[in-house]
């Protein structure tokens, strides 16, 4: 049986304080609905990060997954781009 397709969002890491758990920041450019000007709209989703490899500002790629707690529904499937050492 092959499973449903996932959705998948791209975002940065604005938080790893929890274990195994970071929040990812996904901003979206869309059409004002009545003046037609760009907006970004931003929104923060609950991923779960197996290994603990992220760091905050590092872009990651994010997909749907199973309810694994009260608000964590997504997953980490890769860090796209390392954040710049300070």
């Amino acid at each position: 049986m092959e499973r449903g397709n996932r959705k998948s969002r791209v975002g940065v890491v604005v938080s790893n304080k929890m274990a195994k758990t970071v929040v990812v920041k996904v901003e979206r450019r869309v059409p004002d609905r009545k003046y037609g000007k760009i907006v970004t709209q931003a929104k923060k989703f609950k991923a779960h990060d197996e290994e603990q490899a992220c760091q905050m500002g590092d872009k990651v790629r994010v997909v749907e997954t199973r309810p694994m707690s009260k608000d964590k529904r997504w997953r980490v499937v890769e860090v796209i781009e390392k954040a710049a050492e300070a």
